[in-house]
């Protein structure tokens, strides 16, 4: 029997963005539009708008022709940026998607975590929906009622186990997901970031989890920005790039190749022209991510002595929504150094935004941030803690550690933060 549990042959995916979609037409609609055709194209035509090829749907490809195999029991990380195809890879392999080209070969039975609540009927209790999951998956009622007590206690909801899971909180629904997800014994697990909702706590547990998993011989796709948690758990990498297989290997030399990347596109500024083309949704769009070093010179280089400015202009798209703009700071290697959110006082007063154009600015001081490559994250919550937009590389820069002189002193420090804290000394007694 082959080891090979995963194949992947010339898989690539292509989605439309930006065009209309075609509504239900019964066949009056057909014939008249049949009949207008012919001059609506002369209208168009004369009034210089495109028609044909050029008034095609726009269209993008999240993945081009991508081609691997993964082995049983190997733990897979697979990295890249926002947009890179991460996600999409894994909606065709858990079946989600089907491949504009190309195709996969998977052996074994599947469990995956790939959006908060995928999977799961919102009008269903969470006892109703483990068993759905656990049928989903081809196993017999004993076998999930072997596993139900272990499931419920590992995500903490034994109080709303027959409460309908469209009451859950996002951070009950994520720990009722991974824990469905993980203990129906699947013989392969694909799980992309949603743990960046739970807190410190069960982050650490589904790692452990992910890691008894993968020790039992299971085959575990991992997605991940969290480059420590990559490192830790997986074995083997994939990076993927604009939908392109950039390179696949050990995972220390494949995260290596992903950082050092990330370290060449830094810029201090990303701007996007109009709402059709920004990141983001239905409810926010970003307009434009600054960073401003706070130095009389207007030089570009910031230091650890360089006060700076993040500014963030976006687009509110759905009037009285009381936004809330949090923005966490991850070193290269995905720890965390700070997380951040507008007051009340900086957040419209307290009030519903309208729609309409807007700018927060968050200031970093001076003598804070130890030296390295840090990645700016952007949560947009509105004032019950939902989830709005989530753009988790929204910039990247490089702090230096320089003297006056522009000279760099005593090696990195140990740590993160490097602040500068206040200190006294005092002559006490003579000896």
């Amino acid at each position: 029997m082959s080891d090979i549990v995963i194949r992947v042959n010339g898989l690539s995916k292509k989605y439309r963005i930006g065009g209309r979609r075609e509504s239900y037409r019964t066949l009056r609609d057909s014939l008249t539009g049949a009949f207008l055709s012919p001059f609506r194209r002369a209208r168009r035509l004369l009034s210089g708008q495109p028609y044909g090829a050029a008034e095609l749907d726009k269209t993008i490809w999240a993945l081009k022709g991508i081609s691997f195999e993964i082995k049983r029991g190997e733990v897979v990380g697979i990295i890249g940026r926002n947009g890179a195809g991460k996600t999409t890879l894994l909606k065709i392999l858990s079946r989600i998607t089907e491949p504009t080209e190309g195709y996969a070969e998977i052996r074994g039975r599947v469990g995956s975590l790939l959006e908060v609540g995928t999977g799961f009927h919102p009008e269903l209790t969470g006892r109703e929906n483990i068993y759905l999951n656990g049928a989903i998956l081809g196993m017999k009622k004993a076998e999930i009622a072997r596993k139900f007590d272990e499931i419920v206690e590992f995500a903490e909801i034994d109080k709303f186990i027959d409460t309908p899971v469209k009451h859950y909180s996002s951070g009950m629904y994520v720990r009722l997901a991974f824990a469905v997800a993980a203990h129906l014994e699947p013989e392969i697990l694909l799980v992309d970031e949603v743990l960046a909702v739970g807190d410190a706590s069960f982050q650490k547990k589904c790692l452990k989890k992910m890691d008894d998993v993968a020790k039992k011989g299971q085959t575990v796709l991992f997605v991940s920005h969290n480059m420590q948690g990559v490192k830790g758990l997986c074995t083997k990498g994939i990076l993927l790039e604009k939908g392109d297989l950039k390179e696949i290997g050990e995972v220390g030399r494949v995260v290596d190749s992903y950082l050092m990347a990330d370290i060449n596109s830094c810029d201090m500024e990303r701007i996007w022209e109009s709402q059709e083309v920004a990141p983001g949704n239905d409810r926010i769009r970003l307009r434009r991510i600054r960073l401003i070093p706070e130095t009389g010179d207007r030089s570009k280089l910031i230091t650890t002595s360089t006060p700076v400015k993040v500014q963030a202009d976006y687009w509110n798209l759905v009037a009285n929504t009381k936004l809330i703009l949090n923005l966490a700071l991850y070193t290269i290697d995905g720890c965390i150094a700070f997380v951040s959110m507008t007051t009340e006082e900086s957040n419209w007063h307290g009030r519903g935004f309208p729609k309409g154009l807007f700018r927060s600015v968050c200031y970093i001081p001076a003598h804070l941030l130890n030296e390295g490559i840090y990645r700016i994250r952007l949560l947009f919550l509105d004032d019950d803690a939902i989830h709005l937009y989530d753009n988790e590389e929204a910039m990247i820069f490089t702090v230096h550690d320089i003297n006056d002189r522009g000279i760099k002193w005593y090696g990195r420090w140990q740590g993160i933060l490097r602040p500068k804290l206040q200190w006294t000394t005092d002559y006490v007694e003579h000896l």
